[in-house]
C-alpha cells in the first residue's frame, strides 16, 4: 500500500514510527471498541431512516407532488456532487493518518473552508446555467440556497472526522437527531405554507448548522484555524486522488437524475426520485451505518492482508445478510407497497422500483469494496474503477431512457453495474489481498436464501393477491424461508469474539 507520513511537526526526516504517538490497540480492545460503534451506528441510522421515511410519506401525500420533488431531486443531485469534492479529500485524512491529528487539523479546517466556500460562490453563479442544462430553470433558487450546505460542511468535517476517529457513534447520534428535528421541523413546515422544494432547501440548512454546532461541542478544541505548508502539500497529495474517486463515485449515482430530467421531464423525474429514494432504504439503513465505522477500522488492519480480507468478508456477509431480504421484499411487492405508503398517484414509480433494489444490493458491495481500497492505499485503482463506471453508464443511461422511460434508466443502471463494474472491483480486491473466495462465501447463502424469498413473494402473490393484509402475509412467510436459509453462514457472521475484524 502507500504509505502516508504523518505531517505533524513538518520535518521532512521525521519517520512514521516517529509520528505515531499512541500504540496500536489491543485485539480484544479494538473488537468490543468497533462493535459499540457499529451498534450505535446501526440504531442512529434506523431511527433517523425511520424518521425521514414518515417525513416524506407526509410530505408526497398531502404537501408536494412530482414536480416539486423532481426540483428537489435535481438540487440534491448538485449538492451531493459538490460536497464529494468539496473539502479536496483532505478531511480522511483525520480518521487514516497516525499521530496526533490535532497537530494537522487546522490544515486540514483552512483547506477545507477555502475550497468550500470557492465552490459555494461558483455554484451560485453558475446555479440558473445549470438548472437551464437539466431542463429545470425552477431549481435555480433552490441550489443556492441548498448548496450553502458546501461551507457549512467544509468547516464541519474535522470536528466530525475526530469523532469517527474515535468510533464516537453515540455522541453522532445526538447530533444528528439534532440535526433531524430542526431540518425536518422547518421542511415541514415551510411546505405546508406553500414554499414548495425550497423548503427542502432551507430545512437542510438549518440541520447542517445544527449539526456543525453538535460536532463542535463534541469534539472541543477542533474549530482552529491554521496553516502549514508542508502539512497543506501533503494532505493534498494524500486527498485529491480521494476527492477524484469520491467525485466520480457520486456522479455514477447521480448522473441518471440528470439523464431523467433532460430526457424526460420534471414530473418523471419526481417519480424516479422517488423509487430512488426507496431503493436506498437498505442502502442507507444498513450501508451507511457500516461506512461510519468501515473505514476506520480498515485503516487499522491495512498494514496485515490477511486481517484485512478477513474483516472484509465478514462485513461484506453481515451487510449482505441485511440487505437482501428488504431489497427482494419492496422489489417483489412493489406496487402495493408504493400505493400503500405514498398513495395512488406515484404508482408510475413503482415500474422502475424492482430494479433500483437490484442496483442497492449492488452499491452496497461496492461502497464497502471502496472503503476497503482507500484503506489499502488503492487510491488510483479507484479512479479507475470509477471513471471507467461513469464513461460506460452515461450512454446506457442515455439510451435506456428514450427506449423505456424511467424502467430502462434502471436496468441500463443494473447491466452496468453487473456485467462491468463488480467483475472491476473483484480484480481491484484482489489486487489488495482479498481473494474471491472469501467474497464468495460471505455472498452465497444470501443470495440463496433471497432467491427462495423471491419464489415466495411469487407463488404467495399469486395465490393471495396484493391486498394490505396479504402483504404483511407474504413478508412475513417469505422473511421466514430466508432465516432458514441463512442460519448456515451464522458462524461467519458471528466471528471469533477476540478477533479484528470490522
Amino acid at each position: 500500500m502507500d504509505s502516508v507520513r504523518t505531517p505533524d511537526s513538518g520535518t521532512a526526516d521525521e519517520t512514521p514510527a516517529e509520528a505515531s504517538v499512541t500504540p496500536a490497540p489491543a485485539p480484544e480492545a479494538f473488537g468490543r471498541k468497533v462493535r459499540s460503534a457499529a451498534r450505535w451506528s446501526l440504531i442512529n441510522t434506523v431511527v433517523m431512516r425511520l424518521g425521514n421515511f414518515a417525513t416524506g410519506i407526509l410530505l408526497a401525500r398531502f404537501a408536494l407532488g412530482p414536480a416539486e420533488w423532481g426540483v428537489y431531486g435535481i438540487a440534491q443531485t448538485v449538492l451531493l456532487v459538490l460536497l464529494s469534492a468539496n473539502e479536496l479529500g483532505v478531511g480522511l485524512a483525520i480518521v487514516r493518518w497516525d499521530g496526533d491529528p490535532r497537530r494537522f487539523a487546522p490544515t486540514v479546517l483552512t483547506l477545507g473552508t477555502l475550497s468550500s466556500g470557492l465552490l459555494y460562490a461558483a455554484i451560485f453563479v453558475s446555479a440558473p446555467t445549470v438548472a437551464g442544462l437539466l431542463d429545470s430553470p425552477g431549481a435555480s433558487g433552490v441550489l443556492r440556497v441548498m448548496c450553502l450546505c458546501l461551507v457549512i460542511d467544509g468547516i464541519a468535517q474535522v470536528p466530525a472526522g475526530f469523532l469517527t476517529r474515535e468510533f464516537a457513534q453515540g455522541r453522532r447520534m445526538v447530533i444528528d437527531a439534532l440535526n433531524f428535528v430542526l431540518s425536518t421541523t422547518v421542511t415541514l413546515v415551510l411546505a405546508f405554507a406553500g414554499w414548495g422544494a425550497m423548503s427542502f432547501a432551507w430545512g437542510a440548512v438549518a440541520g447542517n448548522i445544527a449539526a456543525l454546532v453538535g460536532c463542535a461541542l463534541a469534539a472541543p478544541g477542533t474549530l482552529r484555524f491554521g496553516w502549514d505548508r508542508e502539512q497543506a502539500r501533503a494532505l493534498l497529495k494524500f486527498g485529491l486522488p480521494l476527492a477524484g474517486a469520491s467525485l466520480l463515485a457520486l456522479a455514477v449515482v447521480n448522473v441518471d437524475t440528470m439523464v431523467v430530467g433532460s430526457t424526460l421531464g420534471q414530473v418523471w423525474l419526481g417519480f424516479y426520485v422517488l423509487a430512488f429514494n426507496m431503493s436506498g432504504w437498505p442502502v442507507r439503513i444498513i450501508s451507511e451505518a457500516a461506512r461510519r465505522v468501515s473505514f476506520a477500522g480498515f485503516s487499522r488492519l491495512a498494514d496485515s492482508p490477511q486481517a484485512l480480507a478477513q474483516g472484509f468478508s465478514r462485513a461484506l456477509g453481515v451487510l449482505v445478510t441485511g440487505t437482501v431480504p428488504l431489497c427482494v421484499l419492496l422489489a417483489g411487492l412493489a406496487g402495493p407497497v408504493v400505493q400503500l405508503v405514498y398513495g395512488e398517484q406515484w404508482l408510475p414509480a413503482a415500474k422502475a422500483l424492482p430494479w433500483l433494489m437490484a442496483l442497492g444490493l449492488v452499491r452496497i458491495g461496492c461502497e464497502l469494496a471502496y472503503d476497503c481500497l482507500v484503506a489499502a492505499g488503492q487510491r488510483r485503482s479507484l479512479i479507475l474503477v470509477q471513471g471507467l463506471w461513469l464513461v460506460a453508464l452515461v450512454p446506457v443511461l442515455i439510451v435506456g431512457a428514450r427506449l423505456h422511460g424511467i424502467v430502462g434508466v434502471s436496468q441500463a443502471h443494473v447491466l452496468v453495474a453487473v456485467g462491468l463494474v463488480v467483475p472491476v472491483f473483484l480484480y481491484a480486491l484482489g489486487r489488495a489481498g482479498i481473494g474471491l473466495s472469501p467474497i464468495a462465501r460471505a455472498c452465497a447463502w444470501p443470495l440463496f436464501g433471497g432467491a427462495v424469498m423471491g419464489l415466495v413473494i411469487l407463488a404467495a402473490k399469486h395465490l393471495l393477491g396484493d391486498g394490505v393484509l396479504a402483504l404483511f402475509v407474504i413478508g412475513t412467510a417469505a422473511l421466514a424461508c430466508y432465516v432458514v436459509c441463512v442460519l448456515p453462514s451464522r458462524r461467519l457472521l458471528l466471528g471469533p469474539r477476540t478477533a479484528e475484524a470490522v
